[in-house]
């Protein structure tokens, strides 16, 4: 018969092995050191701060815990997510990391300790002060919660009952001895002596903040609960606010009732003045391996969640017996725990957890304020206000960066490389992740302020609809869009499908297809779409696609050379000039194409708008690495030459204005009276693109205007024929 996995309550669960890592090393070896450095404000205050990072950190965990089914790995799984796995891997490394050195933290607490007593002196002969010392004591002590960490997870978790009983009846020992007059002051505060004398705020802040840190623990175990949507909620609040109300009745008690020098002088002052001495000596045992063992316990399964996603080596996630038990990420944080325990000193450990938790929690808090914000799925079960998240991110990064900027850059460094990493990859979650929703808010609100915001001429950008026919069909459309659109404009590639019989061919979530070519490409979409007549598709299109804040402003098509229906082709251009939109049309030559990119002729006949708009398409054309080098040419044919001089001065302030580097040239037809055909082609034989103005469709006439510009644009080689809409201004050269 199958054994059911023995799961676990919010109090044995969560609350337990949090209060035991809130209640540890930091309470018993240091509280009393930042008291007599920091006197009563300064501790109160350095408490406080803390406090509303973890609170702040622990609300946010509480409600993601909430709203999502959560399984092993704790905040990692919540964050990946959440954030996805680039960001959930990244900070689940950093947060590991974390883990195992808070262990080291703990064990190196627990040695200091230990090593104070005469009797282990004298037996072990050991030297108190020798961090030789206490990296021998500190690796036994390891290997000893390693072990019971592989016996069994519920075995780890009932010595914690007794554990807790051993704290709490040394917090009583330590109350009773301050109350008894032991800590040598007994009336009074103080002498007045300047706080941090010796040290900086943000150095002690560094060296307390580990000891909120603990609420982590039991999220930790998250795959090991009855119900964590419940559990984690509960017993993480209810261990922050355990934790905030013991620290701050023994920092006021410190502060009133034990000798300044003996709070800075000896960590171990407890003993000096508890009732009872042997029971601190319990307590500071209990709480420190008990901190310990629960990072021994949480750290594995964070690395092993990791593992399972696939973002570190598979066999880190690999699991034993009917619990799951980590063991494989048990010896990888054996090992990672063990560099911190050779490093020795307790206060330099305490620096390095305190800022990879300061990153972690940063993170969670703006994960949850992200969720509250745009994700539409986000539905907790215990609610709080997002100021809340908002808070504990500002407040973590700004802890970091008042502790040590060049620290915190690394760290985020780090964190940036682990992203890249894992992003690389390409991993992604089934169920998706909340950027998708956050892309959509902030869209929602650019979109909105757009609306409100009228464009001018000079910040206008390309929003193209491309009727290209298919990329494979008509490429050389595609790609003259690109370059129109640069790297700022927006091309809609439309594919229409003629389809006589059918009502819809493509629903409306199969309009939207892949493009191999440009799917990498930035501000290309494409579309395909069935239609009973191409040109009133285009209409229809041209009508009614977009929204306010982003509509198209320029309709690019193929030159209707070889159009079966010329008087469609003229109706359909006639129709969207009425809707005030720019006409780009292509006229591409197959057997000249672009050449080589290097010379773009404009035809400019002096009046109209189209020139500006022709100067504002070959500012984006001339970003795209083909076009980049090319030379544009002013081209204006002078049939007066008097005007020759006005010409030249109006073009080249023209020119100045758009801040455009181009040749002004002005041929003098006076005397030929040449047709503006032949002028062309003479003097752009070398062009690789022409631009021209495209002429007015006059209703009644639209097959002589095909007929007409037919034979006027002829063996021109690749022409773009523009007719700008109202939005750009008129332009005059020479007249």
């Amino acid at each position: 018969m199958e054994h059911k996995r023995k799961k676990f309550g919010a109090f044995s669960g969560v609350f337990t092995p949090s209060i035991l890592t809130i209640l540890g090393v930091i309470m018993y070896l240091r509280l009393g050191w930042v008291t007599g450095v920091a006197g009563l404000w300064g501790v109160i205050a350095i408490i406080l701060i803390a406090h509303v990072i973890s609170a702040t950190t622990g609300l946010s965990i509480a409600s993601v815990a909430t709203d999502k089914r959560i399984e092993a790995g704790g905040i990692y799984y919540i964050l990946s997510r959440s954030l996805g796995l680039p960001m959930g891997g990244s900070i689940g490394i950093t947060l590991f990391i974390g883990t195992a050195l808070s262990i080291s933290l703990y064990v190196i607490g627990f040695a200091e300790n230990f090593l104070s007593l005469s009797q282990v002196q004298d037996l072990l002969h050991l030297a108190p002060d020798s961090l030789n010392s206490i990296r021998i004591v500190g690796s036994a002590v390891l290997v000893l919660l390693v072990i019971i960490a592989l016996i069994s997870t519920n075995f780890a978790i009932k010595t914690q009952f007794i554990i807790l009983a051993a704290i709490f009846l040394s917090l009583i020992s330590i109350i009773v001895g301050i109350l008894m007059g032991n800590g040598v002051q007994t009336v009074g505060p103080q002498e007045v002596v300047p706080p941090f004398r010796d040290f900086s705020f943000v150095e002690v802040f560094a060296i307390f903040f580990p000891a909120v840190t603990g609420f982590t623990a039991g999220v930790a175990m998250s795959g090991d609960l009855k119900d964590p949507k419940k559990d984690i909620p509960k017993g993480t609040l209810l261990a922050i606010i355990t934790g905030l109300v013991v620290y701050l009745t023994l920092a006021v008690g410190f502060y009133f009732f034990v000798d300044r020098q003996l709070l800075l002088n000896n960590y171990n002052f407890l003993m000096t003045i508890a009732w009872i001495p042997i029971l601190v000596v319990a307590g500071v045992w209990g709480a420190t391996l008990s901190s310990a063992l629960g990072g021994v316990l949480g750290g594995p399964r964070i690395i092993q969640a990791v593992a399972q996603d696939r973002i570190v080596p598979r066999f880190l996630g690999k699991g034993y017996g009917k619990n799951n038990e980590p063991r494989n990420a048990l010896v990888f944080t054996f090992l990672i725990s063990e560099l911190g325990i050779l490093v020795g000193d307790l206060n330099v450990i305490a620096g390095i957890v305190t800022m990879f938790y300061l990153t972690a929690y940063g993170v969670i808090n703006i994960s949850f304020a992200l969720e509250k914000w745009a994700s539409t799925d986000f539905r907790p079960s215990f609610r709080i206000p997002i100021w809340i998240g908002i808070v504990g991110f500002l407040a973590s990064f700004m802890v970091m960066f008042q502790l040590d900027m060049l620290s915190m850059i690394i760290a985020l460094v780090i964190i940036g490389f682990i992203y890249y990493f894992i992003n690389k990859k390409q991993l992604h979650l089934a169920m998706g992740d909340v950027w998708q929703s956050v892309r959509y808010s902030i869209l929602r609100k650019m979109l909105t302020q757009l609306d409100r915001r009228q464009l001018d001429e000079r910040n206008w950008r390309p929003n193209i609809l491309l009727f290209s026919g298919g990329t494979k069909h008509r490429p050389h459309l595609i790609e003259f869009g690109k370059y129109m659109a640069g790297e700022h404009g927006l091309i809609s590639n439309f594919d229409l499908v003629l389809n006589k019989s059918s009502r819809v061919l493509f629903p409306k979530n199969k309009q939207q297809i892949e493009d191999d070519e440009n799917e990498h490409v930035e501000g290309i979409f494409a579309r395909r779409q069935e239609c009973n007549d191409i040109y009133e598709g285009v209409k229809t299109i041209a009508a009614t696609y977009g929204f306010s804040g982003v509509e198209p402003n320029t309709v690019l098509l193929g030159w209707g050379r070889h159009t079966e229906n010329p008087i469609e082709f003229a109706k359909m251009l006639k129709y969207i000039s009425d809707l005030d939109l720019n006409i780009v049309l292509l006229d591409f030559d197959a057997e000249r194409e672009f050449r080589n990119y290097r010379q773009i002729d404009i035809w400019w006949r002096g009046g109209s708008n189209n020139g500006n708009l022709i100067l504002s398409l070959i500012k984006f054309i001339r970003t795209s690495y083909n076009w980049r080098l090319a030379k544009v040419r002013l081209m204006v044919i002078n049939h007066e030459e008097k005007k020759k001089r006005k010409i030249i001065i109006d073009a080249k302030k023209v020119l100045e204005n758009m801040r455009m580097d181009a040749e002004v040239k002005v041929i003098n037809n006076e005397k030929e009276k040449l047709s503006v055909n032949k002028i062309i082609k003479r003097e752009s034989a070398d062009a690789d693109l022409i631009f021209l103005g495209l002429a007015e469709v006059r209703k009644g006439n639209e097959e002589e205007f095909v007929k007409r510009a037919d034979d006027l644009y002829k063996e021109l080689g690749t022409i773009a024929l523009v007719k700008a809409s109202t939005f750009f201004n008129e332009l005059h050269i020479g007249l």
